[in-house]
């Protein structure tokens, strides 16, 4: 059940989002409308299906996106743009998302386009819709990353339904074009810095969070993190973990989640131990951009030698409160609570019938002897 499941998840990815590889092929059964990007002459790679603009500073254009209609009715499609994001799994999102965006951010790409919020697709038509694009003023090296995000109107689809508790859940489905704007082909190396650490939860699941940023105008590609926790108050904790690629937008940070596992995962039905309050120490070692010519060898998911043009090596100490550890670990649905309270108040409790019972019997035997011994000092009066 659980294979069918992200297999059902991986399909509906892979058909609603339009990353760096493959054609866009913008039809599935989810969907009511198709789209495609149409590359201009100035586009920098025209083997992919998503805009990457080489424009001069201060340039305006106009790039296209075509919307196709195949049903037998009006479609209403909301239009919006976004800055790009990296997740919590280390995977770049081209649509709009909570995640806050990055005090490095210069140019968020929604301040450089102009686009309308919806069209209304006639049925069995297809039209262009036009995207205004600006490039700062600014003469700059990098990339400024973001994408196009194209959903029907939620009030037109039908995909709701009842799961067994009755409750109504409602799909969407939504198609993403990634837009880069360049002033110069100059590829920016990636310059990873590492924030933060502090405890936190992830899933109702306790992880020790350490904030990674990219405050460059480059991609950080084929990103591979080994990082291990120990503790320094107490010096028999240790949590481990490794985990390759992965990406990092430009301008980006995210929180990188260390499990509180010594397995470094945490599967379904597993418990952990709880989080202690202490001192610990962070080492991690972060490699980027594979590369047949580079320096740094790191072993990948599959134990497999890997070299990489760039290496980062961070060193960290942290502390967690009490106070922060009681209020994750009561929130942690992967800790065996500790019943054993339950046994000792039972067996208190069957203690004090068995006292109260000896104590009765006790009494008893006494009020007996006190009676023998008051009949006998009557009868001998």
């Amino acid at each position: 059940m659980k294979t069918k499941t992200c297999k059902r998840l991986f399909m509906i990815t892979l058909l609603a989002v339009v990353f760096f590889i493959g054609n866009l092929s913008a039809s599935a059964s989810q969907f009511n409308f198709a789209v495609e990007a149409v590359l201009p002459d100035n586009q920098v790679d025209k083997k992919v299906s998503y805009f990457d603009l080489l424009m001069t500073p201060g340039q305006a254009q106009t790039v296209q996106v075509k919307l196709s209609n195949s049903t037998d009715k009006d479609v209403t499609v909301e239009i919006g743009g976004s800055s790009a994001t990296t997740n919590v799994n280390g995977a770049v999102e081209y649509s709009p998302t909570d995640i806050k965006t990055d005090k490095s951010l210069k140019y968020n790409i929604t301040d450089f386009i102009t686009l309308p919020k919806e069209v209304v697709l006639k049925p069995k038509t297809t039209q262009a819709l036009d995207v205004q694009v600006t490039m700062p003023e600014e003469q700059f090296t990098g990339v400024i990353a973001g994408g196009l995000t194209f959903k029907q109107k939620s009030s037109e689809t039908n995909s709701s339904q009842n799961d067994a508790k009755g409750v109504s859940i409602k799909n969407e489905y939504s198609f993403v074009i990634a837009l880069l704007m360049r002033q110069e082909p100059t590829i920016v190396a990636p310059n990873l810095q590492l924030n933060d650490i502090y405890a936190n939860q992830l899933n109702y699941r306790n992880v020790i969070s350490a904030n990674l940023q990219n405050p460059t105008m480059g991609y950080l590609n084929r990103m591979n993190v080994d990082a291990k926790i120990t503790g320094i108050t107490d010096k028999n904790t240790s949590f481990v973990i490794q985990k390759d690629m992965m990406q990092m937008a430009p301008n980006t940070n995210f929180d990188f989640p260390i499990p509180v596992s010594k397995q470094g995962i945490l599967e379904e039905n597993q418990y952990s131990e709880p989080l202690k309050p202490g001192k610990y120490h962070l080492s991690m070692i972060v490699h980027g951009q594979e590369d047949p010519n580079g320096v740094y060898t790191a072993k990948d998911s599959t134990g497999k030698d890997i070299k990489y043009a760039y290496e980062w090596k961070f060193e960290k100490d942290f502390e967690i409160t009490g106070e922060e550890a009681k209020k994750l670990n009561e929130k942690d649905v992967t800790i065996k609570k500790d019943n054993s309270w339950i046994y000792w108040l039972i067996g208190a409790l069957i203690l004090l019938i068995i006292l109260g019972f000896l104590f009765f019997i006790l009494w008893k035997r006494r009020q007996k002897e006190d009676e023998e011994d008051e009949k006998e000092q009557s009868n001998n009066n």
